[in-house]
């Protein structure tokens, strides 16, 4: 007989919860605004794409993060 798997019951935020709903929510959320704010940007090279991706989605990925910790803080 396996031994028993114990549970645990975090008291606080679930950091991983908090993780893995950042992470869904910057690709639904994220993709759509920076591919929606890129229409009004001249790119004409790769590099200048790949520097607005990463400049625009980061600032889409901390605002997505800290309201999503924010939430599961104050649902605790």
């Amino acid at each position: 007989m396996p031994s028993r798997v114990e549970s645990h019951d975090p008291e606080g935020v679930d950091y991983g919860w908090v993780m893995q709903v950042t992470f869904v929510l910057t690709i639904v959320v994220g993709a759509p605004v920076v591919a929606l704010l890129s229409t009004g940007v001249d790119l004409p090279t790769w590099g200048s794409r790949l520097e607005f991706t990463v400049r625009v989605g980061s600032v889409v990925w901390i605002a997505i993060g800290l309201t999503t910790f924010l939430y599961a803080r104050r649902r605790v």
